[in-house]
């Protein structure tokens, strides 16, 4: 598959500091700004997880973490699945599940993966084999839902 985005697949201590920074820049652009989230993004995570960045150009465009199993789930989980506004509707959303899917499997094997999915991006997820896995409950005052993606 040909993609449209240049894709870096990189641990915590591999991120450059300017790479860390546009990476919690965008996240604080749409998590905290767009939605409206009063949250602490830094969560200790990061340290442990996979980091998946897409740029167009050097700019960043969409971006997700691999986070390990046992760490929010007992499964490895997708998380901070993000793409910037200045590149919405042009797929890269659907890259980035793809993308962060062989990625993950590459770590970990055909294993199930979870997410925590903002409600109304539920039929998207299902797209990628995800199904609900949970109720739904509130998170910054936003929908949200467990999803899983059983191992394939």
């Amino acid at each position: 598959m040909d993609y449209q985005l240049d894709w870096r697949f990189q641990t915590f201590d591999e991120l450059t500091t300017t790479e860390l920074y546009g990476i919690l820049r965008l996240r604080s652009e749409v998590f905290v700004l767009e939605q409206r989230c009063c949250f602490l993004d830094m969560d200790n995570k990061d340290q442990l997880s996979h980091h998946l960045s897409g740029y167009r150009g050097n700019e960043l465009m969409a971006f997700a973490r691999i986070v390990p199993p046992g760490i929010s789930y007992e499964y490895p989980a997708i998380g901070r699945i993000v793409v910037s506004p200045k590149g919405r509707g042009e797929g890269y959303g659907v890259e980035l599940l793809i993308v962060s899917i062989q990625k993950l499997e590459r770590l970990y094997g055909k294993v199930p993966i979870r997410i925590g999915a903002q409600l109304y991006l539920k039929r998207f997820y299902e797209s990628f084999g995800f199904r609900q896995s949970g109720a739904v409950y509130l998170e910054d005052d936003i929908e949200h839902i467990e999803m899983t993606r059983p191992n394939s």
